[in-house]
C-alpha cells in the first residue's frame, strides 16, 4: 500500500495566495496495472504561471506542476525501476503513470549536473528563455536587450543567451543581492527597480539609443515605461506579467498605442509548449552544452520538505528566490 501526500487548492486565491488556500491530503494509491509505473517525487517546481493556471482548477483539485521523479515500481518494460523522469504529476509525493506523458532525462545527462536542472535551466524555464529570445525576439549580435525579473529562472537564462549572441543586456531585478548576481553573470547593466528614483531615467541612461528587444516577465506599469523606449521595429516577447497576477482591482492600462503604431513594434505572447519534437530536443541539447561549458551559470533556490510547497510558492511570487525556485522532497 502506497500513501501519496498531495497539496490541493482548498480555496481560490484572492490577491496573494495565503496558507489557508491550500490543504495537505493523504491518498491511498491503487495497485499498478500492466503498463503502469509508480513514481516518487525527488524535486518539485513552483512557477509564476501556477498563479494563473490555478484559476482553471476547481476547489478541491490538486495543484498542477512538474516534478523530477524516480520510478520505484514498474509494470512497464520501457521504464524500469530506478528510471529518472520529468512528470507533470502536480504537487504530490507519489503518483501512478501509464508512461505516455513522462520524459526520461537525456541519456547524455552527466552525473555532475543536478537532476533538478530538468525543472530549470535545462527544462521548461530554460526553453522559455531560449525560444522567447531566439524565435520571438529573434535577437542579433550588436542589439540591445531589456529583460525584467532578470534574476529569476527565465530572466537569468535570457540575459546569458543574449550575451552569447553578442548583445548588450540590461536587466532589472528587485534586490541588491540579485543585482550583484546579474553583474557576475555578465549583464552589461543591472539595476534594482525598487530603489531607482526613476525607472524611465534609469532605462534611458542604460541605453540612450533605446532597445531593440524587450523580454517581458513583469507586465503592468513596468512595461508601460519600457515600451516608449523601444527602437523602430523593436520586438517584444511577452512571457509573463507577474506584477499583475495577484491584483484584485482592474488591470493597469496597456502600453501607449501610438508608440506601438509609429515605432512599428512587434509584440507577441507565447507559451513554450509551441515548440516540440526536433526543435525542442535541439534547444535542450544547446542549453545542456552551454551549462557544461560554463557559458550559462545557474542558481537554484531550494526549499527543503514537501510540507513547504505552499510557502515556496508564495515566496516565489513575492520574489524571495534568486534563480529557480525548487522544492526538495
Amino acid at each position: 500500500m502506497v500513501l501519496a501526500k498531495s497539496w490541493i487548492l482548498k480555496k481560490h486565491f484572492e490577491g496573494y495566495p495565503i496558507k489557508s488556500n491550500f490543504e495537505l491530503k493523504t491518498i491511498e494509491l491503487p495497485p499498478l496495472k500492466n503498463g503502469e509505473v509508480l513514481l516518487e517525487a525527488l524535486f518539485l517546481t513552483v512557477d509564476p504561471y501556477m498563479r494563473l493556471a490555478a484559476k482553471r482548477l476547481k476547489e478541491g483539485d490538486m495543484m498542477m506542476g512538474q516534478q523530477v521523479a524516480r520510478v520505484v515500481e514498474s509494470k512497464n518494460s520501457a521504464l524500469p525501476t530506478g528510471t529518472i523522469v520529468v512528470a507533470s504529476s502536480g504537487w504530490t509525493t507519489h503518483s501512478i503513470s501509464d508512461g505516455k506523458e513522462l520524459e526520461k532525462l537525456p541519456t547524455e545527462w552527466p552525473d555532475t549536473l543536478p537532476v533538478s536542472l530538468a525543472l530549470g535551466t535545462i527544462g521548461m524555464p530554460g526553453l522559455t528563455a531560449y525560444f522567447g529570445l531566439l524565435n520571438i525576439c529573434a535577437v542579433k549580435g550588436g542589439e540591445t536587450l531589456m529583460v525584467n525579473a532578470a534574476a529569476g529562472a527565465v530572466g537569468s537564462v535570457v540575459g546569458q543567451i543574449a550575451k552569447l549572441k553578442g548583445c548588450k543586456v540590461v536587466g532589472a531585478a528587485g534586490s541588491d543581492e540579485k543585482i550583484a548576481y546579474l553583474k557576475k553573470l555578465g549583464f552589461d547593466v543591472a539595476f534594482n527597480y525598487k530603489t531607482t528614483e526613476s525607472l524611465e531615467g534609469t532605462l534611458k541612461k542604460a541605453s540612450p539609443d533605446g532597445y531593440d528587444c524587450y523580454f517581458d516577465n513583469v507586465g503592468g506599469e513596468f512595461s508601460n515605461t519600457v515600451i516608449p523606449q523601444m527602437k523602430k521595429f523593436g520586438r517584444i516577447a511577452v512571457c509573463g506579467a507577474i506584477s499583475v497576477y495577484n491584483r484584485t482591482g482592474p488591470p493597469p492600462p496597456g502600453p501607449p498605442p501610438e508608440i506601438v503604431i509609429y515605432q512599428e513594434l512587434h509584440m507577441e505572447g507565447f507559451i513554450v509548449y509551441r515548440w516540440q519534437g526536433e526543435e525542442r530536443q535541439k534547444a535542450l541539447k544547446d542549453l545542456m552544452k552551454w551549462v557544461l561549458e560554463g557559458k550559462i551559470q545557474y542558481h537554484e533556490y531550494i526549499t527543503e520538505g514537501f510540507e513547504n510547497m505552499p510557502a515556496a510558492f508564495m515566496g516565489m511570487l513575492k520574489g524571495d528566490n534568486l534563480g529557480k525556485a525548487i522544492v526538495k522532497v
